[in-house]
């Protein structure tokens, strides 16, 4: 029977309505606040520590580096009580399918029958439910934030930023007009040489990001080094196949993309007229950019996306770039050597398409560039255009309701601030205990795994093991949290708001060149319902926001636990070794360290994989790509593998009740 409940776990059978959250006010003084958090943590793993004193011996924690505030403590799940919360509700199951058939519908068939999307998402379950939740606590967060945001400057920020944000009246009387000031620039120029500096001046403004992308980051083959990447962009649908197929669903996003053009110029004055003819203008040139893009299989690959190039080589192969003078005009002041360039192919077409397009046309391109960043974020006629273009491409029924982008958008850009308001209030200090030990032991069972490979030579079980044993371990929050010194918010400037958030953040990448790796910052926010692993930080981060019911909760035995998020861990586990994952070694660097025939052994077995999910169907002849899905298909095989292997080694999994 455990077999079963914790097979119901995996397959996602816990995924229930949002739980309510107790709303309370903030605390208004921040520092505090994060006294009392301290102490918070200490007294809560003394508890924990004392729960667990009959609990079996844990497993060696030194295994990795850890993230983890004060000394690791293995905690055991307190007793379950039933009566509070049904971790399996058979009123989900559709008991009348048999479990052999279709085990999927066996755990969840109630469930889907009874359990309508949400008219303002696209899909709903597990993952999304609980995001639901986390976003109504962001929500209270930052209603109490701007009401009452005490004498913390950083706070009061918060607050500000979401009392502007929700000021639709002043954003309504605004117009487009925080953005006619760089529509006007553009108007003016008069050279095809003055589109190439308005191009890096609204890139270095974050106004927008014309032709391609760029930005640093950690040399992939070097990964103590930071470095400039630069790659494919210029496009504005989601994947160059939406500007390349020719089915009816793609040819009906074109033409409502075309519209949705249309639709934002004639918003600006444009005449009906004019704003089509540019619509035609910026069709033509992204369509162009398109056909030189890689695909999404190709850049599956970090081989072939690995093109180390010096500046001056750069500027050879694109004559009409010069980035000697492009990257100081983009703020990159410390000089530099070489850049990474993901698509050499694609750079060179720009470079010809910069002689080749008129100035006019230029023009255009790059007004289309300042008005679909703005749109979200302007008054409601382009809101609500923006959000017709989107149901065509998602399919979405109503819009998504202003608190939530608004609190989404604040997440996104002031996260550190915000994450600490979410810790604070809702992050029970004690799951880092927790999740160590369950990371832990599913990398003991990960560890055994790679030993029992009959496939695998041994020297390269050796350095796979010494890569798994390397992993970093990052749990619910970082340890240093980022303070945006110098980002000015106002509460009556919402478009200037978030401008200058966005130019911070450019700043802050822009500023890495030169300094240290970063080792503590973190990819996601402390409220973020996700986990992921850095392969070139080889690291695995799991966010507050994952912390909680269905996935984890103190009160649940073993067999959810493992079954919810020790599926997850052994996810981004598996991540670290999968066809991508694999390609870096312990320290992040991208560097082979298979032999060949090991190499070999495991692109045989990644194929069939392939193969397998090739054949899978989503709707009527639409095939799943398993060439595109191969890293999460083999990580959540994995992970699934992994946990219930951990699992059946704790006294519940050994156990035949």
């Amino acid at each position: 029977m455990k077999r079963i409940l914790f097979s119901i776990m995996l397959t996602g059978c816990v995924m229930l309505p949002a739980i309510t959250i107790a709303q309370t006010g903030v605390d208004p003084d921040p520092v505090k606040s994060a006294q009392n958090r301290k102490a918070n943590e200490e007294r809560e793993k003394a508890q924990a520590a004392q729960a667990a004193k009959n609990a079996p011996a844990p497993v060696n924690t030194k295994a990795g580096p850890v993230t983890v505030s004060g000394t690791p403590v293995v905690v055991s799940t307190p007793p379950t009580n039933s009566s509070k919360r049904k971790f399996i509700d058979p009123a989900n199951m559709d008991l009348s399918v048999k479990p052999g058939d279709n085990f999927y519908l066996y755990a969840n068939g109630a469930w889907i029958k009874k359990t309508p999307i949400p008219s303002s998402k696209t899909r709903w379950g597990s993952f999304d439910a609980l995001a639901e939740e986390s976003s109504q606590a962001l929500k209270s967060l930052l209603e109490d934030a701007s009401k009452d945001p005490g004498k913390n400057e950083l706070m009061k920020r918060v607050g500000d930023y979401y009392a502007s944000a929700m000021d639709s009246a002043a954003i309504e009387k605004l117009g487009y007009k925080p953005i006619k000031p760089y529509l006007d620039g553009i108007t003016a120029l008069s050279s095809k040489a003055q589109v190439l500096k308005q191009v890096n001046y609204l890139r270095s403004q974050s106004i927008t990001s014309p032709l391609y992308r760029i930005g640093v980051g950690q040399d992939a083959k070097d990964v103590t080094k930071y470095i400039i990447s630069i790659g494919q962009g210029g496009t504005t649908l989601p994947d160059r196949d939406y500007y390349l197929k020719n089915d009816t669903r793609s040819q009906k996003i074109r033409t409502d993309y075309t519209a949705y053009i249309t639709k934002l110029f004639t918003l600006t004055g444009e005449t009906t007229v004019k704003a089509m003819a540019n619509a035609v203008t910026v069709m033509q040139l992204e369509t162009a950019m398109a056909q030189a893009q890689m695909s999404r299989v190709e850049m599956r690959d970090p081989t072939k996306l690995y093109n180390k190039f010096s500046v001056e080589g750069l500027t050879a192969k694109t004559p009409n770039l010069n980035w000697a003078s492009i990257l100081p005009e983009l703020g990159y002041k410390t000089k530099q050597d070489s850049v990474i360039v993901s698509n050499p192919k694609f750079m060179v077409f720009i470079d010809s398409l910069l002689s080749k397009v008129s100035l006019d046309d230029w023009k255009v391109y790059l007004k289309w560039g300042v008005l679909k960043n703005a749109a979200p974020y302007l008054s409601s006629e382009f809101v609500d255009a923006n959000f017709a273009f989107n149901q065509s491409l998602s399919g979405q029924k109503e819009q998504t309701p202003r608190w939530q982008r608004m609190s989404g958008l604040i997440d996104n850009q002031l996260g550190d601030l915000l994450g600490q308001l979410y810790v604070d209030k809702y992050f029970n200090q004690a799951a880092k205990a927790r999740m160590l030990e369950l990371v832990n032991n599913l990398s003991t069972s990960f560890d055994s795994r790679i030993k029992k490979l009959d496939w695998m030579s041994e020297v390269t079980k050796q350095r796979a093991l010494a890569k798994l044993h390397a992993f970093v371990k990052k749990i619910g929050f970082p340890d240093k949290w980022k303070n945006y010194d110098g980002v000015i918010i106002k509460r009556d400037d919402f478009y200037g708001n978030l401008q200058r958030c966005s130019q911070w953040q450019y700043n802050d990448n822009v500023s890495r060149l030169g300094k240290p790796i970063d080792k503590t910052e973190w990819g996601m926010t402390p409220p973020t319902v996700n986990a992921y692993y850095s392969p070139q930080k080889n690291e695995i981060v799991f966010p507050a926001g994952i912390l909680r019911f269905p996935f984890f909760d103190f009160e649940a035995d073993d067999a959810i636990n493992y079954g919810g998020i020790g599926a997850v861990i052994g996810h981004e586990m598996t991540h670290g070794f999968d066809d991508q994952g694999r390609q870096f070694d312990a320290d992040g660097n991208l560097q082979d360290w298979w032999t060949k025939t090991d190499a070999d052994e495991f692109k045989k077995r990644a194929d069939e994989v392939v193969q397998q999910y090739n054949g899978y169907t989503i709707l009527d002849t639409l095939h799943v790509n398993g060439k595109l899905t191969l890293g999460e298909n083999l990580a959540d095989l994995g992970g699934l593998s992994i946990a219930y292997e951990a699992f059946k080694k704790t006294k519940q999994g050994q156990s035949t009740e």
